[in-house]
């Protein structure tokens, strides 16, 4: 069945394409004062813009409080509408300028932290070399993040690893191993070069939130390791730090061990784990030219030798 944009409700019809922008700038900006600068508007323009928006619909789009403004349920549910339409115009932008000879326009890029430290930087210096009037802008976040932002259309194309991916289409790129991250100079009760289930099961461990490290919490559902942890954190260079000092032991993707620079020991798991890292979209197939540029460019240069049982590129 063929992805299609969800019709737009009949009661925003009638807005401009300059109220769903002013939408989307208070939305990321979280601030009516911070959108009227990014717009090059007034602040008065920007609330002006938003009242008549929930006058028209009939109920309030943002919660507005010291703190700065936050979308209320109804306009959490519109989002992902007004983000279609945007992503539309943005498309026939690029297809006009395509017919033109140009390849031009902007990509959005959800991505994970160690994608982001040991592939984006690759990826956006060439790829810009060799489509220079693309943009790439890039959202950082957790596995959920990003999953939310490709479903709400915040970002055009994400990296996810499969297990965290749900129900959207992923294209596999890489296998990264999971290693068992231990303190320098740790004592193994077995002497082998690897770590098993049984020797992780006495352990404390220092554990992320489930939404940051899906396929770590698999591996130990998987392998009956319901594990003591007195460290509960939320970022991958915090973890390897509490193991650093001591205080525990984890499992970690090798990707992720390139940015570390604490010093610790790490042993491959035995059986054998892995994350499969890939790109997802919410429709590859209808991604505006840009996006599906870069989508395409990605799986060529960093998933050509996934299928051949090798690593990818980097």
């Amino acid at each position: 069945m063929l992805y299609r944009h969800p019709p737009v409700p009949p009661l925003i019809r009638n807005m401009t394409l300059l109220s769903y922008q002013v939408f989307k700038a208070v939305v990321e900006q979280e601030s009516f004062q911070k959108a009227a600068e990014v717009l090059n508007l007034t602040p008065s323009a920007v609330s002006h813009a938003v009242s008549s928006m929930e006058k028209e619909l009939g109920f309030s789009l943002f919660t507005r409080n010291k703190a700065g403004v936050s979308l209320t349920n109804y306009g959490e549910r519109l989002l992902p509408y007004i983000n279609a339409v945007l992503n539309t115009e943005e498309s026939l932008k690029q297809v006009i300028a395509g017919l033109n000879g140009l390849q031009q326009g902007e990509v959005k890029v959800g991505c994970f932290s160690s994608v982001c430290t040991n592939w984006m930087t690759d990826i956006i210096r060439s790829f810009r070399e060799k489509y220079p009037k693309i943009h790439i802008e890039i959202y950082q976040g957790t596995y959920a993040d990003v999953a939310y932002w490709i479903k709400s259309g915040i970002v055009d194309v994400g990296f996810l690893s499969v297990s965290s991916a749900g129900d959207l289409p992923i294209e596999p790129l890489y296998r990264d191993p999971l290693l068992c991250v231990v303190p320098k100079g740790f004592q193994k009760r077995e002497d082998t070069p690897y770590m098993t289930p049984d020797e992780m099961k006495d352990q404390v461990f220092v554990s992320q939130m489930e939404s940051t490290d899906a396929d770590i919490v698999k591996f130990m559902k998987e392998n009956g390791l319901n594990v003591r942890s007195d460290y509960h954190v939320v970022d991958d260079l915090s973890t390897i730090a509490m193991v650093a000092a001591g205080f525990g032991i984890c499992i970690m993707p090798e990707l992720v061990m390139n940015d570390i620079p604490y010093t610790v020991d790490t042993y491959p798991t035995l059986p054998e784990a892995s994350r499969i890292i890939g790109v997802s979209a919410l429709n590859p197939g209808f991604l505006a030219p840009a996006a599906k540029t870069l989508y395409r460019y990605v799986v060529e240069h960093y998933g050509m030798e996934f299928h051949n049982g090798n690593h990818a590129q980097k």
